[in-house]
């Protein structure tokens, strides 16, 4: 079995915002880091993600796939799988890129921040990264 990384970075892609969640060095948690408002220019997008990336020291970025509810991959998992595969280039051998099962993270972020009484407003400006951090805390999880 690999050892876990010492930093990983988990990534919700939606198609206004990419919410980002880092997990501490040597940390089985993962927290809400920050969320990136799209460009409109992809490249630019994944360089600034890249950014980050570097300024953590992260070893693996995990990349929510947004999967259908029986399982199968859709279109959107598809347009997953090929941003995730961009971003990978844009990163680099010395990181590696990793897709996990993101069913359902965006409806528990949103139950986690209405049961702490963040309301609409606030909650639609940092929802993107709570749901980047489930997406690493299950894919932490499970290592």
């Amino acid at each position: 079995m690999p050892r876990p990384p010492k930093r990983a970075i988990g990534v919700d892609l939606g198609t206004k915002r990419i919410g980002i969640a880092i997990s501490p060095a040597d940390a089985a948690v993962a927290v809400p880091y920050e969320v990136l408002n799209r460009s409109g220019d992809r490249a630019r997008d994944h360089r600034a993600l890249a950014g980050m990336v570097a300024d953590v020291g992260a070893e693996v970025v995990v990349v929510g796939l947004p999967m259908s509810l029986d399982g199968s991959e859709g279109p959107a998992a598809v347009a997953a799988r090929t941003e995730a595969g961009e971003i990978s280039a844009a990163l680099g051998a010395s990181v590696r890129v990793e897709m996990y099962d993101e069913r359902f993270t965006t409806v528990t972020a949103d139950q986690m921040l209405a049961s702490q009484g963040v309301k609409g407003p606030a909650r639609r400006k940092i929802i993107d990264k709570v749901a980047a951090a489930v997406i690493l805390q299950s894919w932490l999880d499970g290592q």
